[in-house]
């Protein structure tokens, strides 16, 4: 899976710059119980079979302490379409995030051309992140993010490749705090691989994906 890497609009930069290991995490001594709560949930989390996700490497310099999970939607031999979603946690809380905990993410998808050229492809793509997080009925906070697409034609010895247009979901958002100051996690994690399955054109998991707005098929199975 080609891992989603790149800089948030909000400030939040940095997704692919490495930081804590799996082994720094698993150092008690040195971890918030909160954050080890967290974490402990995203790895006990229950998840659809077609999405493959797995630890990575989080970012440095976005928050005393941070987890990333990587993520493809799979078919076969074939992503529909991949993305991160990175924890990050400051236990002095941090002003821009009205809480400790901040959620990032990045998510991209192949389109078709005709698709990717609608105009109302930005506004639906945002609502389907934040149409995921309300079908579980998950409370959050200060949601910032971008929505881009763009388009590759080729010439010259690449003109026999078709024009290929891609789809960015970039964006964050402070998860509410439960018992001991401790977010679902692994409900905003389920949340999450909702909005992958829908960017990959996967039907419904359940009655409250329904209330997703959709758009035209897009582009079909990509080569791993």
């Amino acid at each position: 899976m080609a891992a989603a890497q790149g800089r948030l609009s909000d400030g939040a930069g940095g997704m692919d710059e490495p930081k804590d290991t799996e082994d720094d995490l698993r150092q008690g001594d040195t971890t918030p119980l909160p954050f080890r709560a967290a974490v402990d949930a995203l790895r006990a989390a229950r998840l659809r079979p077609q999405i493959e996700v797995e630890p990575t490497r989080p970012p440095q310099r976005l928050a005393p302490h941070a987890y990333a999970l990587e993520a493809a939607v799979v078919d076969g031999e074939q992503d529909l379409a991949d993305g991160r979603l990175v924890l990050l946690y400051d236990p002095a809380g941090h002003e821009a995030w009205r809480g400790t905990f901040r959620l990032v993410t990045l998510v991209r998808a192949e389109l078709e051309p005709e698709m990717a050229a609608d105009p109302l492809l930005p506004e639906v793509c945002w609502s389907w992140l934040t149409g995921a997080l309300q079908a579980r009925g998950l409370t959050y906070g200060e949601p910032s993010g971008t929505v881009t697409r763009a388009s590759s034609h080729y010439f010259g010895g690449l003109s026999a490749r078709p024009a290929a247009s891609q789809i960015e979901i970039r964006a964050s958002w402070t998860p509410r705090e439960g018992l001991g100051g401790v977010p679902d996690t692994a409900a905003h994690l389920a949340s999450w691989c909702d909005l992958l399955a829908q960017v990959a054109g996967l039907p419904p998991a359940g009655p409250g994906d329904a209330s997703v707005v959709t758009l035209p098929q897009r582009r079909g199975p990509q080569s791993r």
